[in-house]
């Protein structure tokens, strides 16, 4: 296992985070003893950061979650978690709120990481003016160490970043090998700041494993089989022999500091922990990589 410190928080990190949406049920069935086992052999495996959110599964991966920490594991990981919901007012009363919950749900005195959810949800005052607070408060109180915020909105994530008041930043499906269009912009600038980074999804929603997930759009689907297409000269087995590609992509990226793997099964757990072993893309292969898609956004900007 590789490991990083995250931005200017001084954390130590794994460069292999542990993706919190598939403990909780959100892609499928998932058997909670085995969720907790995973979570066990991801930690003794060398993994030390873990993200997830209220959202998924309703809770119920946050309680998971804390569940298998609540045995003398909570101060092996860096625990990062989300506040407010899809649907939900951003307001200062209602951050609170949510962060209480959660900490109650994960069992823990304190979040190391609390991220403010899909930031492109609400306007940019409400989140500068009552979200931001509110966990700059429970901050100044002990519950929470460092603030970041998600959005997959690129734009929208350089004008937070350029506010000076968060530690990190979360996005998805914009640094893959299908579209990694956060290294233009996004990736200096946060580097400049010393912002810890978190990518999401580097497998694009299940495009780079051949198993697209459901609700994308056919266009979206008929695009991005194209430019895999050109990537054949990355596939090393199949059907699924772009993903070892894909996370070796991200992985050596060092601007990135955490890859998310939403591992379902102990199996690809395993796998992608095997694939966090220093070794990127061949130099000649990225740098094809690179111009293919230079500028290519797969997904719509806003």
């Amino acid at each position: 296992m590789e490991y990083t410190t995250f931005g200017r928080t001084g954390l130590s990190v794994s460069k292999l985070g542990l993706g919190g949406a598939p403990l909780g049920g959100v892609f499928g069935p998932a058997d909670e003893r085995g969720v907790e086992k995973m979570i066990h052999e991801a930690i003794d495996g060398g993994i030390n950061f873990i993200d997830t959110a209220p959202s998924y599964g309703r809770g119920e991966s946050e309680r998971r979650i804390g569940q298998a920490l609540s045995e003398g594991r909570r101060r092996q990981v860096v625990l990062a978690s989300k506040a407010v919901g899809p649907g939900e007012s951003f307001d200062y009363a209602t951050t609170i709120r949510s962060v209480e919950e959660s900490l109650e749900r994960l069992r823990t005195d304190w979040i190391d990481l609390l991220q403010i959810h899909d930031a492109e949800q609400v306007p940019y005052e409400t989140i500068v003016n009552e979200t931001l607070p509110a966990l700059e408060k429970l901050r100044a109180d002990g519950k929470i160490r460092f603030i970041g915020i998600s959005t997959r909105i690129l734009p929208l994530l350089m004008r937070y970043v350029r506010l000076d008041r968060f530690d990190s930043i979360q996005f998805y499906t914009r640094y893959m090998l299908i579209d990694h269009t956060a290294k233009d912009e996004l990736l200096p600038l946060a580097a400049e700041k010393g912002i810890g980074v978190i990518n999401g999804s580097v497998l694009g929603l299940g495009l780079l494993a051949d198993t697209p997930a459901s609700f994308l759009r056919p266009n979206i689907v008929e695009e991005a089989a194209q430019r895999m297409e050109q990537l054949q000269f990355l596939r090393k087995t199949a059907p699924y022999g772009l993903v070892e590609p894909a996370m070796r992509f991200s992985l050596s990226q060092q601007a990135i500091h955490v890859t998310l793997t939403g591992a379902a099964t102990s199996e690809v757990l395993r796998a992608n922990m095997a694939i966090c072993d220093g070794r990127g893309l061949a130099p000649e292969e990225l740098s094809r990589v690179y111009a293919l898609f230079q500028g290519k956004s797969l997904f719509p900007a806003e």
